[in-house]
């Protein structure tokens, strides 16, 4: 197969009706849900009827749209070019059904993903892996699956669900049997309703603010047997189990990249259209070699960052894998280019970038979350260096 970087027809359909949405439907809106800090419902529904939703990316075997994977980073950083906040809120559910997708048996995958892609409603899902206690060493969670007839009791806390408590199915990750280490920790759905779960305290975050994020909270929290994913109703294991959360973790990690790249991408292209239009000692300030340097770099960044996310896509679509960790390469490298490139954009239009009469400040605030969540920019080079050095530091 030749080398080349070029977009299939389709591809570009998509790629163009979802920046079309990102124009029309969501920057439009994207201060005022930025300033409330508001589930922008309406927005979701508009973009689960054109298939931009969550379900766009899920298999179309269980109901999804089938999007492969490099088409799904088109859509990701065009919504994201649109509101970072808002795009995580049409998106996020995605997250939840990967690990249905990586962990679950084909009778659980037919149930919940069925769930997630209802044509005809909006249904959120949420994963809940992170705790007070246990951030970036996920593997050392306190919440417990303790067995009981029929099922599991669930206990304790998820922090930082994005859609925690709002979600119609939530993949907890808990602890089974700690003396087995990695092996003793189980993925299990709960279902909205459930008694023993409810949502705790709501998140007042630095950015992407139209997105939800809670605690979770789980007391004696019933499931039945076969909400453990991998795990059929007589609790004999007939899939991957939680062993598939690592798998569904680095293959999240390119479209976290492309959300980075769609923040990146909108302060750019502002600050060069305010560079062009903006008159300091006798000429527009883009003429200035300190702003047009600046701009420069920018714009080489951004174009490598989206080199490695498409690398990251095509092989995942190819169904190569990630031998040298490079989903963890794009989510690193977009997610500090975000960051410097939103700073430099507020840097350009000075005391104007650090007003909020002007977007760059909100996505300066946006980018900073893309270094952090779904693994920290520390994890990703750890993950990276035991890729690359074939052992563990």
């Amino acid at each position: 197969m030749a080398l080349g970087f070029d977009l299939s027809p389709e591809q570009r359909e998509i790629q163009a009706l979802a920046h079309q949405f990102a124009e029309r439907e969501m920057r439009p809106v994207a201060a005022e849900f930025d300033e409330k800090e508001e589930t922008p419902w309406d927005v979701i529904r508009k973009a689960h009827r054109l298939g931009l939703g969550a379900a766009a990316v899920l298999p179309a075997e269980y109901g999804g749209g089938g999007l492969d994977p490099l088409t799904a980073l088109l859509v990701t950083e065009e919504l994201s070019w649109g509101d970072a906040g808002m795009a995580v809120s049409i998106s996020a559910s995605s997250l939840a059904g990967a690990g249905i997708v990586a962990m679950g048996t084909e009778e659980q995958k037919r149930r919940y993903l069925g769930v997630l892609c209802d044509p005809k409603e909006v249904r959120l899902g949420a994963m809940g892996l992170t705790e007070p206690d246990s951030g970036s060493d996920s593997l050392s969670l306190r919440t417990t699956a303790t067995k009981v007839d029929g099922g599991y009791l669930l206990n304790g806390t998820k922090q930082f669900c994005t859609n925690g408590g709002i979600a119609e199915i939530q993949v907890v990750f808990a602890t089974v049997d700690r003396s087995l280490g990695p092996a003793g920790i189980a993925a299990l759905v709960v279902e909205k309703g459930n008694p023993g779960m409810r949502q705790g305290r709501k998140e007042r975050k630095l950015g992407v603010r139209a997105s939800h994020t809670a605690q979770v909270i789980l007391e004696d929290c019933f499931v039945a047997e076969d909400a453990r994913l991998g795990f059929d109703a007589a609790g004999q294991s007939t899939g991957p189990g939680a062993a598939g959360a690592m798998q569904m973790l680095e293959a999240t990690r390119p479209a976290v990249a492309a959300g980075a790249l769609g923040i990146a991408r909108a302060a750019f292209e502002f600050a060069r259209d305010y560079s062009l239009s903006r008159e300091q000692f006798g000429k527009v300030i883009a003429r200035h070699q300190a702003i047009a340097f600046k701009l420069a770099d920018m714009a080489t960044e951004i174009d490598a960052a989206r080199l490695l996310t498409w690398r990251a896509g095509w092989l995942a679509a190819e169904g190569l894998g990630f031998g040298r960790a490079e989903g963890s390469m794009a989510k690193l490298m977009a997610g500090d280019v975000a960051m410097r490139v939103t700073v430099d954009a507020v840097q350009v239009l000075g005391g104007y970038g650090y007003i909020k009469e002007y977007p760059v400040e909100r996505w300066m605030r946006d980018a900073k979350i893309y270094q952090i969540w779904e693994g920290t920019a520390e994890i990703q080079r750890l993950v990276i260096a035991r890729a690359i050095l074939g052992v563990r530091i």
